[in-house]
């Protein structure tokens, strides 16, 4: 049974993931997860955040001499950023008091968060229902997907519609064209379309759905 699990803040020292079912054998190195991780950070009109890291999974434990040897995968992926959060995240009481955060953001789980675990400070909900913990999760589907492979299978996805412009249907869909696409998608017309309504939903502070398709 193939599960996981991930831990870690936004702004702490990195993120963690175990992974449980993977069988031995299977060749695996950390630069076939680094693959998965730069695409996360290579879409357009991504945060300033996704700027300053440079993701890169350290396997941990499970894999030697480059095959997995059947017990629980760990990886570490560390935050570039948490030097600049020594003192907010820091593990010890700090000297100095840190300003609880009291504002809740609407579309977060912030106020269903502090309700849940009784907190007057929102700040530990923020750093986990952060997009920043995706990160782990493409670590784990970078494995997951290598697996599959093994079996002749392979995933893709490439979008069709952001902010209400459509890309016209193409099959077979030019893979290669999707993964050059700052927005993944096949279509080189739509694709400026989608581009510019996310510059301007960006502009006015405001934010565009998207339809993907495998």
């Amino acid at each position: 049974m193939f599960r996981f699990l991930t831990a870690g803040e936004s702004h702490g020292k990195g993120l963690v993931v175990i992974i449980e079912g993977i069988p031995a054998g299977l060749s695996l190195d950390d630069e076939y997860i680094a693959r998965e991780l730069a695409r996360r950070q290579k879409s357009y009109g991504r945060s300033a955040r996704m700027e300053i890291e440079q993701d890169h999974a350290d396997i941990v434990s499970g894999v030697r001499h480059g095959l997995t040897i059947g017990s629980p995968i760990s990886l570490f992926i560390p935050n570039r950023d948490w030097e600049n959060w020594k003192e907010i995240m820091a593990i010890s009481l700090p000297e100095a008091r840190v300003e609880p955060v009291t504002r809740p953001r609407p579309g977060h789980a912030d106020l269903p968060g502090v309700i849940k675990y009784h907190l007057d400070d929102i700040r530990p909900i923020m750093e986990r229902a952060s997009a920043r913990e995706t990160a782990a999760r493409v670590a784990v589907g970078a494995i997951a997907k290598r697996l599959l492979e093994e079996f002749g299978i392979e995933l893709h996805s490439h979008t069709i519609c952001i902010g209400g412009c459509w890309a016209q249907s193409t099959a077979p869909v030019d893979w290669a064209k999707v993964e050059a696409s700052p927005v993944s998608c096949a279509d080189s017309e739509a694709e400026q379309a989608m581009m510019k309504a996310i510059d301007e939903a960006k502009q006015a502070g405001d934010t565009v759905g998207d339809v993907l398709r495998s």
